[in-house]
This record gives C-alpha cells, structure tokens and sequence, in this order.
C-alpha cells in the first residue's frame, strides 16, 4: 500500500497501464468517459429519431410502398430501443447513487454502451437505406445498405481489432483497461 497523505491509506495500482489510481477512482474516471460517449451517442439518436418522427408527417409519406413503410417501423423502434439503452446507465447511477458501487455500474454501462452501438449502428444503417430507397429507388437503397453496413463493421468493428493488434493488447475489455 501507499499512502497519498499521512494516515489516508491507498490501494495499490496493480495494473500495468501507466496510471496510478485506485479502483475507485478508475472507476469514477471511467464512468466519466462512459457519460462522454453516451452524450454523443444521444445526440445522434436523437437527431435520427427526430428525422423519423418528422417523416410520418409529411405529405410523401403515403407514398411509400409496403417494404419502405415495414423498414420505417422497424427504424422508429430501434430509435425507442436506442434512446432506452442511451437512458439506462443514468437510470442505474440514480438508482444506485451513494451505495459504492460504481464499479459494478460502470461495468453494467459499458456493456449497455456496446449494445446501444449495435442498435445505433442498425438504426443509421437503416435510416440510410430508407432515404436512399424512397429518393433513388430500391436497387440504390440495397446498396446504400451493403456499403453503409460495411463501413460500420469495418470502422466500428474491425479497426479498433487492428489497433488492438497493432499494440498486441488482446487482454482485457475497455471497461476494465482503461
């Protein structure tokens, strides 16, 4: 142990990561970076959501075939299922406010965070294809699909693999590394 002032007693840094700081303060550090993340994530979501929701409102609206109309209310509900998953880890920190256990919440957030990527991904990718497919036609809209979910995969999934690599940092989750 170590102590940062005389008779305040501080855990060890037991990881290897260049940093000198307890649990909890990793954990406060990290819940930090987890709300940073969630901000942009929301901000995101809610610029989609409000394009979807003004759709419905638009004269062209009922121009939209059985396919584009399925597809738009698929996107309306992963937008709810996104703003859901953005709003849970703040849901978990008011619930378990003053009861230390902030590692645990930001392990929990993290694990939303990841999933809410998913569903944004789906949602952009979706809301994509959508415009594309009612501006163009159906056969752009199917391509507006394939490259958008490639750029996802390739920057949201197989870039950070790279750089992991790249670093031969394999171990553990972001959660837990950072």
């Amino acid at each position: 142990m170590t102590t940062d002032s005389p008779g305040t007693a501080r855990d060890h840094d037991d990881r290897r990561d260049g940093r000198d700081e307890t649990a909890n303060e990793r954990a406060d550090r990290n819940w930090d970076e987890l709300l940073q993340e969630l901000r942009v994530m929301q901000t995101g979501t809610q610029i989609l959501t409000g394009f979807l929701l003004a759709v419905a409102f638009q004269p062209r609206f009922t121009d939209m075939d059985a396919v584009q109309r399925d597809v738009y209310v698929v996107l309306v509900a992963l937008a709810a299922v996104a703003t859901i998953l953005a709003l849970a880890p703040v849901g978990l920190h008011r619930a378990l406010f003053g009861s230390r256990r902030k590692p645990d919440l930001v392990r929990v957030a993290a694990r939303i965070v990841k999933v809410d990527l998913v569903v944004i991904g789906a949602l952009t990718i979706g809301v994509t294809t959508l415009i594309v497919d009612f501006t163009v036609g159906r056969t752009a809209g199917v391509v507006a699909l394939v490259v958008s979910l490639i750029l996802v995969i390739a920057l949201w999934l197989a870039l950070p693999q790279v750089l992991r690599r790249g670093r031969g940092q394999d171990g553990p989750s972001a959660a837990e590394n950072t």
